[in-house]
């Protein structure tokens, strides 16, 4: 066969470790997607929509550490892009792949369907660029290898989404096989001599320190350090926390772990024993009015040192252009044989009270919060990955207890709701060994629930708690109103429409503890597609963690103009 653009596109894409890509087919892209359906290896896994295409991709990048979305130009593409600017919040590399139109087309003048109506194709492109490390256009099978390359090389460094623009009749031109993949997956090494300053003065930092603590931060994993920042705590031998978007990026289960750091919302003992050190180990923070709590939880200042994936900042000096890993790796070196500054762990061992176990609710009682939770819990292994939704799930999920392995994935920074529904499809295709658990709330789900059709579809054993309250719980927290009523849906029946004639999706309604459970038995029995559970909870039970966060988070986005 001819070797063309689109086969060139798809072998990279295979390179890099990615088995799937997820597609939503439209004129413009239909003969790439033939050419992307002839790699070995490669499958095409389609989605309702552009949107949920793109979310797909991002929680296919979270387990999988890369994804790719191909969707057709302008009416796809502008959709898909709202889960690129998501992927890009959250340091995920996604590959967005959009057909364009006839490369003749481009300065001929014409007017072409599936645009804004004018003869200029170009704003696709330039909006790609602001949500996006690397944007490229294709005209040309000359240009195609270099350009693709460039793509997903920077997004694979900078742990960003790229975007790749093929004209349509380009597709399918003659085009050079690509050479070994080290040509796009070797990164450039820490500068010898600034690496050596910021490990100086990181040990600098923490020799004058009594009393210091580590707070892991949620762009750990995209640095690629969650097994350093273990060794590096083990070489301390401080206390650790971790940030809310960060739950499951340090084992809970280390003897050094503290619980999560979130202001006054932060798990018993954490917030305590975060104020009383002398100094804090940020390791690739993202701190936001979110993760600080309305600006409430802030570390900053002298007794601050940050060090993120590519960036140190630590005694008043900053230092670029070194890995983080190199960094952990000589600092650990330099601790080698010196007394551990366990302060803060001797001392949060001495303040923290043992957690009295949660009492199962009487069977039959009406479903509360926290009998839900209590039962989700029971769940969790170390293979289980559980996608929680913004809102309340974001609570419920950062109160659990995880086994080591166990994995919590959270959208903070971005904070799309409905976004949970179709990452967690594309999550649990590109994980199928694990058991998959979904947290999310009626009114996201309503805005992405098609995916569930695909679950199905693909007969993924997914396991959905859906929190049926009859409205937006996170909104009315933060600011209630009238327009945080919804049209309730029949969610557990839904399963039935998914379904159609050959589909083994389950759906079931807990309106008590009882229910829950014989639901939760049957969802860990039914290994032939997705169990949606609708638990049936009242408006106010939410937990008291979302209420105080809500509320200061209100309040910062309430704060009056400053006077000029």
């Amino acid at each position: 066969m001819t070797y063309t653009v689109g086969h060139y596109l798809g072998e990279r894409l295979a390179q890099i470790g990615l088995k799937d890509h997820f597609a939503v087919a439209g004129d413009y892209n239909l003969v790439l997607l033939d050419q992307l359906l002839e790699i070995d290896g490669l499958r095409q896994v389609y989605c309702c929509n552009e949107l949920n295409c793109g979310f797909s991709a991002e929680g296919y990048a979270r387990a999988n550490g890369a994804g790719a979305a191909v969707v057709t130009f302008s009416v796809g593409a502008l959709s898909a892009l709202n889960a690129i600017g998501g992927a890009y919040a959250e340091n995920l590399p996604v590959i967005l792949i959009s057909g364009a139109p006839n490369s003749n087309d481009h300065g001929s003048g014409h007017i072409l369907h599936h645009t804004i109506g004018t003869p200029d194709y170009s704003y696709q492109l330039e909006i790609a660029r602001r949500l996006t490390c690397a944007a490229v256009s294709i005209t040309s099978a000359e240009d195609a290898p270099v350009l693709i390359d460039h793509a997903i090389r920077t997004a694979l460094r900078e742990k960003k989404p790229a975007y790749i623009e093929i004209a349509c009749n380009v597709a399918p031109m003659p085009c050079p096989r690509p050479g070994p993949v080290g040509a796009i997956m070797a990164d450039a090494p820490s500068d010898p001599e600034t690496l050596k300053l910021a490990i100086d003065e990181l040990a600098s930092f923490i020799a004058a320190r009594r009393k210091p603590i580590m707070l892991v931060g949620s762009r750990l994993r995209a640095a690629g350090c969650e097994d350093a920042a273990i060794r590096l705590a083990d070489a301390l031998g401080c206390a650790v926390t971790s940030m809310a978007a960060a739950k499951s990026f340090f084992p809970e289960d280390h003897p050094a772990y503290a619980g999560t750091y979130w202001g006054d919302v932060s798990s018993p003992g954490a917030q305590q024993i975060f104020d009383w050190a002398d100094g804090v180990l940020c390791l690739t923070p993202v701190f936001n009015d979110y993760s600080t709590v309305g600006w409430t939880a802030w570390p900053r200042g002298d007794n601050v040192a940050l060090m993120d994936a590519r960036h140190i900042a630590a005694g008043g000096r900053a230092f670029d252009g070194v890995h983080l890993r190199d960094v952990i790796e000589g600092l650990i070196d330099r601790l080698k044989g010196q007394p551990k500054k366990d302060a803060t762990l001797v001392e949060y061992r001495r303040i923290k009270t043992p957690e009295a176990p949660v009492a199962a609710a009487e069977p039959n009682a009406p479903l509360v919060r926290a009998e839900m939770a209590r039962q989700i819990q029971g769940l969790l292994t170390s293979d289980t990955s559980v996608i929680a939704e913004t809102g309340d799930s974001w609570f419920n999920a950062i109160q659990m207890k995880l086994p080591r392995g166990a994995r919590v994935e959270l959208e903070m920074q971005w904070g799309h709701i409905g976004w949970s529904v179709p990452a967690t499809f594309g999550y649990a295709v590109a994980a199928p060994e694990r058991r998959i658990i979904a947290m999310i709330g009626d009114g996201s789900f309503q805005l992405t629930a098609q995916e569930v059709a695909q679950m199905v579809r693909l007969k993924l054993p997914v396991i959905i708690f859906l929190v049926n309250n009859r409205g937006y719980t996170i909104e009315v927290q933060i600011h209630d109103g009238p327009y945080n009523n919804i049209k309730n849906w029949d969610y557990a029946g839904l399963m039935n429409v998914f379904n159609a004639e050959d589909g083994h999706g389950k759906g079931f309604r807990a309106t008590t503890g009882a229910e829950m459970e014989k639901a939760i038995a049957a969802a860990v029995a039914n290994t032939e597609g997705p169990t949606l559970i609708e638990c049936v909870i009242d408006r106010d039970d939410c937990t008291s963690d979302l209420i105080s966060w809500g509320r200061r988070v209100a309040t910062a986005n309430a704060r009056p103009p400053a006077a000029r």
